[in-house]
């Protein structure tokens, strides 16, 4: 910090020199990222309510009852009536608000260490979970097609398993477990079943809508006790945008606290002060585009996927790992390792990143990818593939 300020324009000066250090979406060379390109409605509503703190909801009632018609209406999404829950940061946070409910609830009956059963896919924020919270964690082996072995969950549970988690398209791999299976067994075990669909949470029920071929995900599957969905990622929201929805009131009043100074008596969130503009712009974005505007968004994004993974199959040098669920693909080249293809590849401007079960590539196709982007990519894949043999 400077003795005295600086102009507005030497400021702006250096600003920019940060800013064109950025990778910018538009480039299309962003092919590892779940984030996107936020949509300019949503930006426009998250600048007109940047000041708002929905830490403090009684200054800000009109921010806070969007809140609670956006919870409304992804709890409508994922098939709940009367959904309880917050738009938080992201999937980390949320998945971390949900573990905590767990755990309180688990302490109610129980002394021993608490256990969570979750899937060597499940992402890293659990691993934060584990640390913060103190909770053994219990693995479940995934099956042959990456997805955790339903089978082996009985005999994992214990009188100290806390919880488990199933994942709607996991994060490396863009693949869904089988919720309901694993829900009717958490029911039947009353075990609290939590549901990571931070990045499927805002595709497939727009694959489902009106569309024979349902994946069961969500509430509908009477076992899930919470869902993880982020706007940020496929709801073009800006970042930071992330939601927690929780089947009954009862959960989040577990993350009740006193809060005797300000203008409501209690909070339910991890953070105290929290942006009430990501609350605005998810709200904004969710009745502009509807669910026919996002079934063409969500479509738009698998056709291109589809795509992708076409011409990555007629490669003789690629092998995918498996046929894409949702938007990500993920492959390994026959004569190059994958952390050097990693590198040859961002020495081309493509930023990709890595899989770690398995060690593959690993490309996310979101909405700021067009298919002359893939294009491209495809041709310099290629010259690298020839320049290694």
């Amino acid at each position: 910090m400077f003795d005295k300020g600086r102009s507005k324009e030497d400021v702006f000066r250096d600003l920019n020199v940060f800013h064109n250090m950025d990778m910018k979406y538009s480039s299309g060379r962003i092919l590892g990222s779940m984030c996107t390109k936020p949509d300019p409605v949503g930006l426009e509503a998250y600048k007109m309510f940047i000041e708002t703190n929905l830490g403090d909801p009684g200054l800000f009632k009109g921010t806070a009852l969007m809140e609670q018609e956006v919870i409304n209406s992804l709890g409508n999404l994922l098939h709940l009536k009367n959904p309880c829950g917050h738009i938080v940061t992201g999937g980390t946070e949320a998945n971390i608000m949900a573990m905590c409910v767990a755990k309180y609830l688990y302490e109610e009956e129980n002394e021993g260490t608490p256990e969570l059963i979750l899937p060597k896919s499940a992402h890293f924020s659990f691993k934060k979970v584990l640390s913060m919270l103190s909770v053994k964690p219990v693995y479940v082996p995934l099956n042959n097609e990456y997805k955790i072995d339903v089978t082996k969950l009985p005999d994992l549970i214990t009188d100290n398993t806390m919880a488990m988690v199933g994942i709607a398209g996991t994060t490396e791999l863009g693949l869904v477990d089988d919720i309901l299976e694993i829900s009717k067994i958490a029911k039947s075990y009353g075990v609290y079943l939590h549901v990571d669909a931070a990045l499927g949470g805002f595709i497939i029920p727009f694959l489902n809508y009106k569309n024979n071929n349902q994946l069961n995900f969500d509430f509908k599957c009477k076992g899930v006790s919470s869902i993880t969905i982020d706007p940020h990622k496929m709801g073009l929201a800006p970042v930071p945008s992330g939601g927690i929805i929780f089947r009954k009131k009862k959960y989040l009043e577990k993350l009740s606290i006193k809060t005797p100074y300000l203008t409501k008596d209690k909070q339910t969130t991890i953070v105290g002060t929290r942006t009430g503009a990501s609350t605005a712009a998810t709200w904004t974005l969710l009745n502009y585009h509807g669910m026919e505007g996002y079934k063409k968004i969500v479509e738009k994004v698998i056709n291109l996927t589809t795509y992708t993974y076409n011409k990555l199959n007629k490669n003789k040098h690629v092998t995918i790992i498996h046929k894409p669920e949702l938007n990500i693909i993920s492959f390994k080249v026959d004569n190059i390792d994958v952390d050097t293809l990693q590198k040859q590849l961002q020495a081309y401007g493509w930023i990709v990143s890595l899989a770690e079960y398995p060690h593959v590539i690993r490309l996310v196709l979101m909405p700021h990818i067009k298919k002359e982007h893939i294009d491209e990519f495809l041709v310099d894949l290629d010259i690298i593939i020839q320049k290694n043999r």
